[in-house]
């Protein structure tokens, strides 16, 4: 772990313009710097930092934040890792809090296995550069159309014939046995000799998300042997069903475009992206697997599948589609002409001719299936039935519910059948899969299972209001006058947040994304942090959420919203003894509210005797919220 006095350290030295403006050309606009936004596309610039705050803000697409954040946001790595990188920029030395011998030896290991991995990387690549790998792997990649810069880029190789160059040239330069044969860069066999796994073959190197090597795809150029491509197996830094050729190359632009392409080669990807196509990723030797759609759905909810247009392409993209629905991804296929594949189009075409046939290829999974399926079934009721059954049962496989009923309704209009009949089924299948076991529960991702959507609808906003006083004037102390109820003879004094917090007893936020805010403010706040060193950890923070309503909400919103108030008023205290407290009685008024609409949506289906106690219950908490309205007049 970062001792907390280095992340500290690396705090006070960032600066936020500098950071942001590694990557996005920024230009003064007052106090603070504007430019477009790196997280979506626009014309006009929205996108807004202020160092004075040391926040980076988009009034565009809402992304808010402190440095950290933002490296996190824009490289998509995990908080120590942007804390890393900061420290290198600006020359920090980070010694790690003092850790278990076990500990130690894993990460020890992890990166030897890293580096070695590299030192094959930079061989591979300078083989490239001898007779050998000139005249035979570089003369392949160029005719398969790829340009120097693009062969350095993708730091493209060649691993040379004879039985063990790798391995001994590793040797020689100190590197362990022990982690080459870890890394699957050497074959140990039972009689102790040595030979590289990659001989003879063009090497594309596969990186973690982060950037890292971690293994490789060699493949030979020899049409008389049976293994056309040799992968590295999996290792202690590399698992092919979570790894996706291209990602570290492509996350920024995913995240940028929401929207990520899948093809199937590797030179697909790299032909692609050389056209022009930045947001393109691969399977690494494998079919489709749900861990590499969760690793794309990091960085976006909407996925292209490209593949090539025979048999084996159309069955591929058949058997991801389901996969992906599932994951809550929204899908579209598109199949390219039969005896193309990606990087014989993108070789054939310009960037604009492959950006307007993708625009007129792509298909919905409905209209994907129906085309393919319906020329089977035509004159054949069965089959046409089957068909819809099929259809019906991908549809069901969305976790969502009303995008489940968007395309029921879809599907019904194109096979003239009715909607009822069709969503039956779809929802008949949807709960049978909901109720099997299952690895990740079924919710739908705009209403998570601990967060009702009354509360939600009815508290938001006033929780909301309640943030915004705590994030901006959490420290400040209430002074209430001796003739004010909340008076403390004892001369207890509350500040904004305790006073808050205290007023909320054991209720909880019901919105999920203010409830987190909510309990990483009082755990900075009980720590002793002043104000805005509790603002600078609420934004720093690894929970994307607490970062951008941190941001967004710690502003100073009530100096604009309460201007006629404040003006009249000498002090921010003046107008906070009046706010506060009002704001908690508006809060206790939606509570009640949701409690009174929880207990009438349990009439109809109640008793005579449970009516009654319920009606009473009713009419007990209208005439606490009478009381509260009188106090709010």
């Amino acid at each position: 772990m970062i001792p907390a006095e280095t992340v500290r350290q690396i705090e006070d030295a960032v600066r936020i313009e500098e950071v942001v403006g590694d990557f996005v050309t920024l230009r003064r606009r007052g106090a603070s710097f504007v430019a477009c936004c790196p997280f979506h596309n626009e014309k006009t610039p929205s996108f807004y930092v202020t160092p004075s705050k040391g926040i980076y803000k988009c009034f565009g697409c809402g992304k808010a934040g402190s440095a950290v954040g933002f490296v996190m946001e824009h490289e998509h790595c995990s908080y120590a890792e942007a804390l890393r990188y900061l420290a290198n920029k600006y020359h920090i030395e980070i010694r790690e809090e003092e850790l278990s011998a076990e500990e130690i030896a894993r990460r020890g290991r992890v990166e030897s296995l890293m580096l070695v991995t590299e030192f094959a990387l930079k061989f591979f690549v300078d083989q490239l550069k001898t007779p050998e790998g000139s005249a035979v792997g570089l003369a392949y990649l160029h005719s398969r159309g790829l340009e120097d810069a693009t062969i350095a880029k993708f730091s493209l190789g060649w691993a040379p014939s004879g039985k063990d160059r790798l391995t001994a040239a590793a040797l020689a330069a100190g590197y362990k046995l022990e982690y080459l044969v870890a890394a699957g860069l050497t074959v140990q066999h039972e009689d102790g000799t040595l030979t590289d796994r990659f001989r003879e073959r063009v090497m594309f190197p596969i990186h973690s998300v982060s950037g890292r090597v971690i293994a490789f795809s060699g493949r030979t150029l020899k049409s008389d042997n049976p293994a056309k491509y040799v992968n590295s197996p999996e290792t202690e830094i590399y698992t092919k069903s979570r790894s996706l050729l291209g990602i570290s190359y492509a996350k920024s632009e995913i995240a940028r475009r929401e929207k990520c392409i899948l093809v199937e080669g590797n030179v697909d990807v790299i032909t692609l992206q050389q056209l022009g196509i930045p947001n393109v990723v691969a399977s690494c030797g494998t079919s489709l697997t749900v861990e590499q759609i969760r690793l794309i759905h990091k960085f976006t909810e909407n996925l292209t599948i490209m593949y090539d247009g025979d048999k084996a392409g159309i069955h591929a993209a058949i058997r991801g589609i389901n996969m992906v629905l599932s994951e809550g991804l929204n899908v579209k296929v598109v199949l390219l002409p039969e005896g193309e594949d990606p990087d014989s189009f993108g070789r054939s075409h310009t960037l604009q001719e492959f950006n307007d046939f993708l625009a007129a290829n792509e298909q919905d999974f409905i209209a994907f299936k129906t085309e393919l399926l319906l020329s089977d079934a035509a004159g054949d009721p069965l089959k046409k039935a089957n068909l819809i059954n099929d259809i019906a049962d991908t549809i069901a496989a969305i976790p969502d519910p009303v995008k489940r009923q968007v395309y029921s309704q879809t599907c019904s209009a194109k096979f003239g059948i009715d909607a009822n009949i069709l969503f039956s089924r779809v929802e008949k299948t949807s709960h049978a899969a909901a109720a099997a076991p299952a690895e990740t529960p079924r919710r739908t991702p705009e209403t998570p299972a601990d967060e009702p959507v009354l509360e939600n609808r009815i508290l938001a906003p006033i929780e909301e209001e309640l943030l915004d006083f705590i994030l901006q004037f959490g420290r400040e102390i209430l002074e209430f006058p001796t003739d004010s109820p909340y008076f403390e003879p004892e001369g207890q004094e509350y500040t904004v947040a305790e006073f808050i917090r205290a007023s909320l007893g054991s209720g909880v936020f019901a919105n999920r994304r203010y409830a987190s805010v909510f309990d990483a403010y009082f755990a900075a706040y009980d720590e002793g942090l002043p104000q805005d060193g509790i603002i600078r950890t609420l934004l720093d923070s690894e929970d994307a959420d607490v970062r951008e309503v941190a941001a967004s909400h710690s502003m100073e919103k009530y100096q604009l919203t309460y201007t006629p108030f404040s003006a009249s008023l000498t002090a921010t205290g003046s107008w906070l003894v009046m706010y506060v407290p009002r704001a908690i009685l508006k809060y206790n008024d939606k509570v009640l509210q949701t409690k009174i609409e929880d207990l009438k949506k349990q009439l109809p289906e109640a008793g005579e005797d449970e009516q009654t106690e319920i009606l009473s219950k009713i009419m007990s908490l209208q005439k606490i919220q009478k009381k509260i309205k009188k106090q709010l007049e």
